[in-house]
């Protein structure tokens, strides 16, 4: 079975494990609503391959711990498309949470997709109940308080915030936690892979200061400029383009350059130049090139 046939199936069993009778309709719809179709689910197939690089020897568990990284970071769009953040009207190409049933239950379903992580989490902790324990402390790092989404949040509230931390915060935090996730629901030590999360966490977040700054909503699903208009730190604003496009290359270098000696080696460097490939903006590289990495 397929990497992204084992994510769509974790989900959907997240899903309807807490979609029935008892749960309010107008929640449950929010939620699948939310969730699928996904986009590229980037998160959980880095989650998966890390597992697979380590042995994989729980699938069930590192499927839930895949699941989880992915719920939390739907959670998370709810959230920032929300008035009281980005007030956005477009996500994944369709009208937003809030937009189509509201902020009171934009509000609730992000807040039932954290709980909903934790709890995918418990129910495939049988498989390895010794790996729960790390495992749910990796998460709640990556989503929680000084380095996890919700600090990346609030950096947006200060009159100023450095761009590695805020950026390492909102965006890289998660890709972290997917990394050591996969580890460490494989069994396997999870500091050794925690770099390779961060760095390409970051470069994620450059690419998407590039599009924020280069491309149009219809081509990326999502409103544009949003970063200048809230006057965010942003590494376009702070490098221009063409230093924005170098960091870009140093990191997915630097991603390359940690993944740690593993069998699965061959196959995770496959998956960080093809993010590459895909994540290098169009109209950041006027003559079509992408974005070049050193084999």
């Amino acid at each position: 079975m397929g990497a992204g046939t084992r994510i769509e199936e974790a989900l959907s069993a997240a899903i309807d494990a807490a979609d029935g009778p008892s749960c309010p309709p107008g929640l449950a719809a929010a939620m699948r609503y939310t969730v699928f179709p996904g986009g590229a689910r980037v998160r959980p197939k880095l989650c998966l391959a890390v597992a697979l690089a380590c042995g994989d020897d729980r699938p069930e568990l590192s499927n839930a711990a895949a699941a989880a990284i992915e719920l939390l970071h739907c959670a998370s769009l709810v959230h920032d498309d929300l008035p009281c953040f980005d007030n956005a009207a477009l996500r994944r190409g369709k009208p937003s949470v809030h937009c189509t049933f509201g902020e009171p239950l934009a509000v609730l379903t992000g807040d039932a997709l954290i709980v909903m992580a934790f709890e995918t989490l418990a129910r495939a902790a049988g498989a390895a109940p010794e790996r729960l324990g790390p495992l749910v402390s990796i998460v709640g790092r990556g989503v929680g308080a000084p380095f996890g989404l919700c600090a990346g949040q609030a950096w947006e509230s200060e009159p100023a915030a450095p761009l590695r931390e805020y950026q390492r915060a909102k965006t890289g935090a998660l890709f972290i936690a997917a990394t050591a996730a996969g580890a460490a629901a494989a069994g396997a030590d999870p500091a050794p892979w925690r770099a390779l999360g961060d760095r390409l966490g970051e470069a994620y977040q450059v690419a998407d200061d590039l599009k924020d700054a280069l491309e149009d909503a219809a081509t990326i699903g999502k409103p544009v400029g949003v970063d200048a208009a809230l006057a965010r730190p942003n590494a376009v604003c702070e490098l221009g383009v063409e230093g924005a496009v170098g960091r870009l290359k140093q990191l997915i270098g630097g991603a390359l350059a940690a993944i740690p000696d593993c069998p699965g080696a061959d196959m995770l460097e496959a998956i960080v130049k093809g993010e590459a490939e895909r994540l290098a903006p169009a109209k950041a590289l006027p003559e079509k090139r992408r974005v070049r990495v050193a084999a």
